[in-house]
């Protein structure tokens, strides 16, 4: 049993999901970040300053915060936005890079083969007659 986990362990995807999970949280903090520090204000801003963390109903002795539940949508809202147009980005920028890969990776025709393919098309021609 414990070769089968060390096996298991070991193996490519199990080591790769763990490293997308430390890079997931740092990223994480990056884009929360981005929201509160950045994004959030100048939205602040555009709006006039609305917070909705504050709105509240009082229900016999229970308060209901649902202020802070619609500010937590919108939170999220903006934060996969962010996160939409970072992958945007990065898509971009792979497709171009796939495509001077693709260029590169055209291989270049000998000039023996191309006098070749046309001595043979000249004799599909010719037969052809």
């Amino acid at each position: 049993m414990l070769k089968d986990f060390k096996e298991f362990a070991l193996k490519g995807n199990v080591i790769d999901l763990a490293v997308a999970v430390v890079i997931g949280a740092a990223f994480g903090k990056i884009v929360s970040s981005l929201v509160e520090n950045i994004i959030a204000p100048l939205i602040g801003l555009l709006s006039g300053g609305i917070d909705f963390s504050g709105l509240s109903y009082k229900f016999l002795d229970a308060e209901i915060k649902y202020g802070i539940f619609i500010q937590n949508i919108f939170d999220f809202i903006i934060i996969a936005f962010a996160i939409f147009m970072a992958l945007r980005l990065l898509m971009k920028l792979k497709r171009k890079e796939e495509i001077v890969e693709e260029v590169a990776a055209v291989p270049e025709v000998d000039s023996k083969e191309e006098l070749l393919k046309e001595i043979r098309d000249l004799l599909k021609n010719e037969q052809a007659k």
